[in-house]
């Protein structure tokens, strides 16, 4: 949570430390002791079918949680009305931006992906605030994963076996009394809460997942600076001035914010506020919001700059929102047709061009000042550009285009007069050698706590209850860079052979693959103008981490993948699809899949109506090396697995906002959705639940829109953490070329 939470650590390690994996780890051996806490709302039904949105303290405190009506330290003695333990199979799901009484709200589902029935939903006043309770539970579930590898010597855990819900808890055990502690308050209380106040920071640095500045695939467009604005840099994408029917623009600057903060500025609806920045689109009203990451909004724009235009203008345009793990976030806008908007009468109707907001922290030497790059991209008519370019831009400064681009400029100057919007942090760190609000929850230490968290958080509140008064130091963004490519380009050649007799057992004979013996629904591509098809791409598209990535945290360029793509199946069906190996007609079950070394099934479930499976295949010439990197994920647990299971998307050829939508950095997917792991024989299957993320959702109803158009590579990595372990490689790409939907076959069950 961001703006209303809270961490205490023993000994205090200071304001910009966080948890990475090993820090976690570390932190918890020498007692250290974390702290979140602040106000939020909780969201449910009660018994008798009511909906209730209650203001609630939530205290996190390692992996326990405790959920008040008060504030602990201002009323001493007082119980938790619910309590519990955050799990490893724990997931937080963002529902994005709803409507309540009080306002708009960000909301978290938490549930537990080995039963999702199990769910329960909290609301915070910003997104800031949002994304700090997302990391607290997530550094709790990282504690609760090193629990159960290090096991205890009163309650000893496999590691080859997920916790049973319904199984013995153990109890807390209890802290050293001399342990010094560090508060961190989420949010400003629930005054500040109602009124949501946007003011947003962080003292505590991104997960170590979380890469820096440097994308992960190779930029195709090629940038040229056309003008300055109030210190705003106005671009041209040179790449398609010739025989394109629209052109990219786009304005960037760097604004001393936080990305929370500008993310809640841009997408509000409050007048007063944008007529203090947005020159075009200041009069806003909400149409109908689809869900909390999409809504539809009409605006009106009496001409006062543009005198050129002769009447005033109406427009109506859909507004879709992601944030990515790396915490930036992406707005697509698109003009729309809304039935419930007419035009109004003495307004000509008019089309917002297509545009995107991309806000990304900048991490800086000065941890007290948040800068972000905020880049506004959108789509201009060629031939009006080439009008414009032509004139000497006489004409642009009095055009749609141009008012737009100019927002940047708008928002620079709207903070830089509004100094209280970029110090307010959204966890505050409270210096008291020993909290009195720890000493309100030392039922932690001494009783056994009888919930897990998603349990507890999604048990209905009751009447009475209501009525009743009871040590890796993190790379610096700006020192990641990408240098000697060519040398690392040959060095990664030259490590080919190496790198097969790391991953690979080098005493096993290799196998020749026979792709004929092999096929699936989807058919392979014979050149690259063919469609409805796949093929197999080197890795030069994708950017990997190098050698030296813990030094200098520099990328270089993939080579070719370890495993050969031998199939590609296109399935849809009712419901999702998994286990996929085990069905009899699946050629993994053929006598030439089972005499393969090795076969990795990535099953990417697609939801829609009928639902989707993408089934990827890949096969190695020999028997995996167990004591690789490669074989360690093959044979571990499946949170080590979650942890290291990455994916890069790349869109090589399409709409340009599907691009901005899709991204161009590595996800890793354990962390962002739902992963299943079958772990059998000759394979691994691995069941992607995309449907498991409300963001990833949103997404893929995008680029089904656009997916006969659209030309896609995609990276399979695991993720290089140690030393040992780099350079990255790439494990498997896969590129689908202007894929048709109705050409999905029916899974074998179903046809």
């Amino acid at each position: 949570m961001e703006d209303g939470a809270a961490t205490k650590e023993a000994p205090v390690a200071g304001a910009g430390e966080t948890w990475s994996d090993a820090e976690g780890y570390a932190s918890e051996k020498s007692g250290r002791e974390v702290e979140y806490f602040g106000w939020v709302y909780h969201l449910g039904v009660n018994s008798i079918g009511h909906e209730y949105c209650h203001l609630r303290y939530l205290v996190l405190k390692g992996t326990y949680v405790a959920m008040y009506k008060r504030e602990p330290s201002n009323h001493r003695g007082i119980k938790p009305i619910r309590k519990g333990v955050v799990n490893h199979t724990l997931m937080v799901e963002e529902l994005g931006r709803h409507n309540f009484s009080n306002g708009e709200f960000y909301v978290l589902r938490f549930y537990n992906r080995l039963d999702q029935t199990k769910k329960g939903e909290i609301a915070c006043g910003s997104a800031g605030e949002a994304r700090k309770w997302i990391e607290a539970f997530e550094q709790a579930k990282q504690q609760a994963e090193y629990n159960l590898l290090r096991g205890s010597s009163r309650h000893k855990l496999s590691i080859d076996n997920e916790l049973n819900l319904e199984g013995h808890r153990p109890r807390v055990r209890r802290y050293a009394k001399d342990l010094r502690k560090k508060l961190i308050k989420i949010g400003k209380g629930p005054e500040m809460l109602i009124r949501r106040s946007s003011g947003l920071g962080s003292h505590l640095r991104r997960e170590t997942y979380i890469e820096a500045d440097v994308e992960d695939v190779i930029e195709t467009h090629k940038w040229r600076c056309v003008r300055t604005v109030n210190g705003i840099r106005i671009f041209e994408d040179v790449t398609n001035l010739k025989g394109a029917r629209g052109l990219l623009l786009k304005s960037v600057g760097v604004i001393e914010a936080n990305a929370d903060t500008i993310f809640e500025v841009v997408l509000s609806l409050d007048r007063h506020k944008r007529y203090e920045w947005d020159m075009l689109t200041g009069d806003l009203e909400l149409v109908g919001s689809v869900d909390g990451h999409y809504d539809v909004v009409y605006g009106t724009y009496e001409p006062t700059q543009l005198n050129w235009w002769r009447s005033k203008k109406d427009f109506v345009f859909s507004r879709q929102w992601f944030r990515g793990q790396d915490e930036s976030y992406t707005i697509l806008q698109f003009p729309a047709v809304d039935k419930k908007r007419p035009r109004r009468s003495g307004y000509q109707r008019t089309k917002i061009n297509p545009s995107t907001w991309e806000i990304r922290r900048l991490n800086t030497s000065d941890s007290s000042t948040a800068k972000c790059q905020v880049t506004l991209m959108l789509e201009v008519p060629a031939k009006s550009w080439g009008i414009w370019r032509r004139n000497q831009y006489s004409n642009f400064d009095r055009t749609i285009p141009y008012a737009l681009l100019c927002q940047v400029a708008g928002l620079k100057e709207y903070f830089g007069a509004n100094p209280a919007l970029t110090s307010y942090s959204p966890s505050t760190i409270v210096d008291s050698p020993i909290s009195d609000a720890s000493n309100a929850h030392t039922e932690f230490k001494d009783s056994e706590v009888d919930e897990e968290f998603f349990d507890a958080i999604a048990s209905n509140d009751s009447l009475e209850d209501e009525d009743s008064d009871d040590e890796i130091e993190q790379p610096k963004a700006g020192n990641m860079k990408l240098k000697n490519v060519s040398w690392a380009i040959l060095a990664l050649k030259r490590s080919k052979a190496g790198l097969e007799r790391s991953e690979l057992d080098a005493n096993s004979p290799s196998i020749i693959i026979d792709p004929s013996q092999f096929h699936g629904s989807m058919r392979q591509g014979k050149g690259e103008t063919d469609t409805n098809c796949w093929s197999s791409p080197s890795g030069q598209g994708f950017m990997i981490r190098g050698k030296n990535y813990l030094k200098d945290y520099s990328k270089i360029i993939g080579g070719d993948p370890l495993l050969k793509l031998i199939g590609v199946d296109w399935f849809r069906a009712d419901n999702n699809i998994d286990k996929v190996a085990l069905h009899p007609k699946s050629f993994i079950q053929s006598e030439a899949g089972k005499r393969l070394p090795f076969i990795l099934i990535i099953n990417l479930e697609i939801p829609s109506k009928p639902n989707y499976s993408l089934v990827l295949y890949y096969a190695a010439e020999k028997p995996i090396n167990k004591e690789s990197l490669l074989g360690r994920f093959l044979d571990g647990t499946n949170m080590f697995r979650d942890s290291r299971f990455k994916l890069i998307p790349r869109i090589v050829e399409g709409y340009w906002m599907v691009k901005r939508a899709v991204g161009s950095k590595a996800c890793l997917l354990g962390k962002a959705v739902t992963c299943k792991y079958l772990r059998q024989d000759n394979f691994l299957e691995i069941d992607v639940d995309i449907g498991s993320s409300s963001v990833a959702r949103s997404i893929i109803s995008l680029v089904l829109g656009y997916i006969t158009s659209i030309v896609v590579d995609l990276a399979i990595l695991i993720e290089a953490k140690e030393e040992e372990e780099l350079p990255e490689y790439i494990l498997g790409t896969v590129r689908l070329n202007r894929v048709r939907v109705e050409s999905a076959v029916p899974f074998w069950d179903e046809s």
